[in-house]
């Protein structure tokens, strides 16, 4: 399976994103991606005001957007993560799965907001969104190349290899994490923590980020890349817009699973959470 990771240098422009990002994931379907990830908030991009603004439904019109594009293309996308209006005026940055018909497969709202501030960068999300509460597994694929179970994070999940672990247990074979790293944390963290999520659950990620800068006082990092479950970087793009492809091998995927069982080595019964933390969740 080819699949493919778009990096994109967002602002408050919806349109000319829009018309970007559209361009950039034909580009990738051309080259022979059947999944394509696009990167967070890649439609619009800003100071919280702008983002609270930029908030619509789900089936709202980028919705809409993605999944026609999507069905036209004939390819799996993630369309990267949007402010979704969620009802009694509550908002979620969420991430939502699009079908080669267009439809919507996997909905999934950011569970870790990034509220931090380190020299450089200061930004607190949770003026902006909640969070959201659902782990998502999907999957992606089928026909001649077979379904793939596909594990749904953003950005700042990175962080988190909880998650990552409770979905590769789930079956997720593919990690998609559409981002806007920050660039200030991102030239000590991304790789090391992409590849890290790789490894640990030997599944493959896409990781698409955005680029440049993209709001007021804040850089994206780049380095937008596809990691195989052994943390080899197949693809990499460092600067500038632009596509990302590589084949992904489940074949390959099985046979480190096999000679290396660190998953079916695991001790759950050996576990012991800290008092007042619960590994149910």
């Amino acid at each position: 399976m080819r699949v493919a990771a778009v990096q994109l240098q967002g602002s408050a422009d919806r349109e000319g994103n829009l018309a970007r990002a559209g361009d950039l994931v034909s580009e990738a379907a051309r080259a022979g991606a059947e999944v394509v990830v696009l990167p967070e908030l890649f439609s619009v991009y800003g100071d919280p005001e702008v983002l609270r603004a930029s908030a619509e439904p789900l089936g709202g019109p980028l919705s809409r957007w993605a999944g026609e594009l999507a069905g036209r293309l004939g390819i799996w996308l993630v369309a990267g993560s949007f402010i979704e209006a969620a009802g009694g005026g509550g908002r979620f940055n969420t991430s939502v799965l699009h079908s080669p018909t267009g439809t919507v497969e996997a909905v999934y709202r950011k569970i870790h907001r990034f509220d931090v501030d380190v020299p450089g960068v200061t930004v607190l999300e949770s003026e902006v969104v909640s969070a959201g509460e659902e782990v998502v597994l999907a999957s992606v694929g089928g026909a001649g190349s077979g379904a793939v179970p596909v594990g749904m994070a953003i950005c700042y999940d990175l962080r988190f290899p909880e998650l990552f672990r409770i979905l590769a247990l789930r079956g997720a074979l593919l990690l998609v994490v559409p981002s806007a790293f920050a660039a200030v944390t991102g030239k000590a963290h991304w790789e090391v923590l992409v590849r890290a999520r790789a490894i640990e659950n030997q599944a493959f990620v896409i990781a698409a980020d955005q680029v440049g800068p993209i709001g007021p006082g804040f850089e994206a990092h780049g380095h937008s890349m596809i990691v195989d479950p052994w943390g080899r970087v197949l693809a990499e793009k460092t600067g500038g817009e632009g596509v990302v492809l590589a084949e992904i091998d489940l074949g390959e995927q099985a046979e480190i699973r096999s000679r290396l069982p660190s998953l079916a080595h695991r001790r759950p019964d050996a576990y012991r959470w800290p008092a007042g933390e619960s590994g149910s969740r």
